[in-house]
């Protein structure tokens, strides 16, 4: 008799400590922050900013005001807008552009980033084009 209710005291003195300390709720998690999806990755045409798996980044000359793409319709299924959310914040030298179908995408220097469905595999610069205004996108130095 004597351990039961020795039993029975040191369970409800746990309840009561547990109860206490649960009215303290927890602070939530800060909300998580996008990544800025950009790595340096080193190809046959030297160092360049590639996205997270690895796939070469481009930019297009005409795309000169920072803040807009003019890279749409048949071009955007050629050269695949960097995508990100829109509310990710800028990072350093990278901000966030809202196209005008009203998706949103990681520009560097103000300058919108693309990958190349000519590349197939992490590294291949193949979408490099100077001619018609395609450049690889590399690091500031």
């Amino acid at each position: 008799m004597l351990r039961s209710l020795i039993v029975t005291a040191v369970l409800l003195l746990s309840a009561s400590e547990a109860l206490a300390h649960g009215s303290e709720a927890a602070a939530p998690p800060p909300p998580k922050q996008e990544a800025v999806p950009v790595t340096l990755a080193q190809t046959r045409k030297g160092t360049v900013l590639a996205d997270a798996n690895g796939m070469t980044l481009y930019y297009f000359d005409r795309d000169d005001t920072g803040n807009t793409s003019n890279c749409d319709g048949a071009c955007a299924q050629k050269w695949i807008p960097l995508a990100a959310s829109k509310n990710a914040p800028p990072s350093g030298d990278f901000t966030v552009i809202v196209r005008s179908d009203g998706s949103a995408m990681w520009a560097y220097r103000y300058r919108p980033l693309y990958t190349s469905v000519q590349d197939k595999a992490p590294g291949d610069t193949n979408g490099f084009d100077p001619q018609n205004l395609w450049h690889i996108a590399r690091p500031a130095n």
